[in-house]
């Protein structure tokens, strides 16, 4: 998809400095940065408060304006803005999720597999990880451990174990899923 007139309009407006052009920008951009942020949480079985959203939303929306609107005025237009700010706020909101939320207990991640049961796993520590993780056969194993115990990213996991990138995060779901069953929890 091409850049449309209407964002090309708004986006010399916002590089130009032109009155009420940001809030204008802001508004059009907000639920996509809101989107990215959920998603990339959810990927990465971080839960993420209202605070935290509204902080990473700030941080992507600083991102575009420092050093007079830097990553903006690098926009070549080949895409929709849309697809280039994805791309940005993805950037953003994954550094600073890494930087300062780490990653979920496995316990976490796997009651949001199973949402009805009213039980709860416990693998709080490393120790019950690992021995639940003897439940499951090669590359399932090292997927959970690389990602849940390396805290490794899926692109690290996929050039290691060699499987694509976007089969990590079902692999994953599979996998809490066995240990779910198999932690004896009814």
């Amino acid at each position: 998809m091409v850049l449309s007139d209407i964002d090309r309009t708004l986006l010399q407006r916002c590089l130009e400095r032109k009155p009420q052009a940001w809030e204008d920008f802001t508004d059009r951009f907000l639920g996509l940065v809101v989107h990215v942020i959920n998603h990339s949480s959810q990927c990465r079985s971080i839960r993420i408060t209202n605070q935290d959203r509204e902080d990473l939303c700030a941080e992507v929306f600083l991102t575009l304006v420092a050093d007079d609107f830097s990553v903006l005025r690098r926009f070549r237009g080949e895409s929709s803005l849309a697809t280039y700010l994805t791309v940005i706020a993805r950037r953003v909101v994954v550094r600073e999720l890494l930087k300062h939320k780490p990653a979920a207990k496995l316990g976490d991640a796997v009651e949001s597999v199973d949402q009805d049961s009213s039980h709860e796993a416990n693998f709080d520590d490393a120790d019950e990880v690992e021995r639940l993780l003897g439940n499951l056969a090669g590359k399932e194993a090292d997927v959970v451990r690389m990602f849940h115990l390396e805290g490794k990213t899926y692109q690290q996991i996929s050039s290691a174990v060699g499987i694509p990138e976007n089969s990590i995060g079902p692999t994953l779901s599979r996998a809490r899923a066995k240990m779910f069953r198999s932690s004896g929890v009814s």
